[in-house]
């Protein structure tokens, strides 16, 4: 914006400066060439008195060379019988002729240049011509150096122009980026940062909406965590009378099934407090060992699994993953994952959990020999999976994946059953510094929190 400024404003002014500069020194030159006109009519007016006096050779040739001298005037003066005194004549000698017969002084141009030609009585004897080359062909003293001067000037001023448009273009650009940085914060999730209105009035109108969408944004938030966590606390009464009924029916598989649940259910609540008490500009920066989290997760799944009778499968798991989530959320999104397969395939399905990793990401790939899914991308869909369920599962395990730059992705798996496999990114971290950094440099004196994946 700033360069297109710029190139607007030079193109402008110095349209404008070209149009005043031209006609001026063509007015410069013409008035320069007068003046000179004017100089040598005075100095030939040293030489007519001389002239009509006497007519004498002698004394016209000595009045000639007293008026020329010191100027750059060529002066000379054709006699009544055709005699040349001075320098020699520029104009045909008809010419000469003609202001003579007239006894009109003339004005006329010879060879590229301005003569004067005024005809005088030399004594008796008739009348004598006094011929005045001021060399017009020529600029006239004081026309390069004004022409200079006015250049400068225009120069000047275009150079002006172009400073005050580089002003007012660093003033709108610096407000549109710190409106962006903001920008790049909130989408972050720092609902805290707000930004100071200023800039032409356009910018100032976006950065009240801005600071109005924030201010809305956390308020938002805050009613939701809020909401969120009062919900967790009061489920802690029902689920614990619950538990206490279902120790009191003694043991068995059928116990065992519904006390696995509950506990899993206790873990998902205690998760949803956790973040719901978490500030709202504050992120999850840790990392967690995805090789410890997958094995934790299916040894608490194969107990229901051996209920089921069910056979269950581990690769991939010989050394240690780390990935830039937190231990709960990525524990949650296996729970999701596996809570599926349970659910929406009948037992005694075997199942299979691989890791396989790459130079940048790891990919958790949960197999099983269920009927499989007929459409995947139904399932990747927010609040729909076409088993009867909410579909809000998978969309747990999406967001977490997206959060790190990697994907969901649901196969048929070599067991024929569907392969759902959770990809994360583990060079995230450093992609994320690497945004704050820009974040910062967009808006500076504050720092983002977390750069959007």
């Amino acid at each position: 914006m700033r360069r297109s400024l710029a190139l607007v404003a030079l193109a402008v002014t110095s349209m404008v400066a070209l149009a005043f500069l031209i006609p001026s020194a063509l007015v410069v030159r013409d008035a320069a060439a007068d003046r000179a006109v004017i100089r040598a009519q005075r100095r030939a007016g040293a030489v007519l008195p001389v002239v009509v006096a006497s007519g004498d050779p002698a004394a016209v040739s000595r009045a000639i060379a007293g008026a020329s001298a010191g100027g750059r005037d060529r002066i000379g003066v054709t006699m009544p019988g055709g005699t040349r005194i001075g320098e020699r004549s520029a104009v045909p000698p008809a010419v000469i002729a003609r202001v003579r017969d007239r006894g009109q002084a003339l004005e006329t141009s010879a060879d590229d240049r301005r003569v004067v030609l005024q005809p005088v009585p030399a004594g008796n004897a008739g009348l004598a011509v006094v011929e005045v080359d001021v060399g017009a062909g020529r600029l006239p003293p004081g026309v390069v150096p004004a022409w200079i001067v006015m250049t400068l000037v225009a120069v000047f001023l275009v150079a002006c122009s172009i400073l005050a448009a580089d002003r007012l273009g660093r003033r709108v650009v610096g407000s549109a980026r710190r409106l962006a940085g903001a920008a790049a914060r909130l989408g972050s999730g720092d609902v805290t940062v707000r930004i100071r209105p200023e800039g032409p009035p356009e910018l100032e109108e976006a950065a009240y909406a801005f600071n109005a969408m924030a201010d809305q944004i956390a308020q938002r938030l805050t009613a939701e965590r809020q909401f969120a966590a009062d919900l967790s606390h009061r489920l802690r009464t029902p689920l614990t009378a619950l538990r206490l009924n279902i120790d009191r029916l003694g043991q068995g598989p059928e116990m065992r099934k519904a006390r696995l649940a509950m506990t899993r259910m206790e873990q998902e609540i205690d998760i949803v407090i956790k973040t719901a008490q978490r500030p709202g500009g504050e992120h999850a920066t840790t990392t967690c060992d995805a090789t410890e989290v997958v094995q934790d997760r299916v040894a608490f799944w194969s107990v229901l699994a051996e209920d089921q009778g069910r056979r269950w499968r581990l690769h991939g798991l010989d050394h240690p993953v780390p990935v830039p989530v937190g231990r709960g959320e990525l524990a949650a999104a296996l729970d999701a994952v596996l809570g599926n397969l349970f659910h929406h395939t009948p037992e005694g399905a075997e199942f299979a959990v691989t890791m396989r990793t790459g130079p940048d990401r790891v990919g958790v790939l949960v197999s099983d020999a269920g009927p499989g899914i007929a459409d995947p991308q139904l399932m990747l869909q927010r609040g729909r999976s076409g088993g009867g369920s909410t579909g809000l599962g998978l969309d747990i395990v999406r967001r977490l994946a997206e959060s790190t730059g990697g994907e969901l992705r649901i196969d048929r798996s070599a067991m024929g059953g569907a392969q759902v496999g959770v990809w994360l990114r583990t060079t995230v971290a450093q992609r994320r510094r690497r945004r704050r950094s820009r974040a910062a440099r967009l808006l500076p004196g504050r720092s983002a929190d977390r750069a959007p994946s």
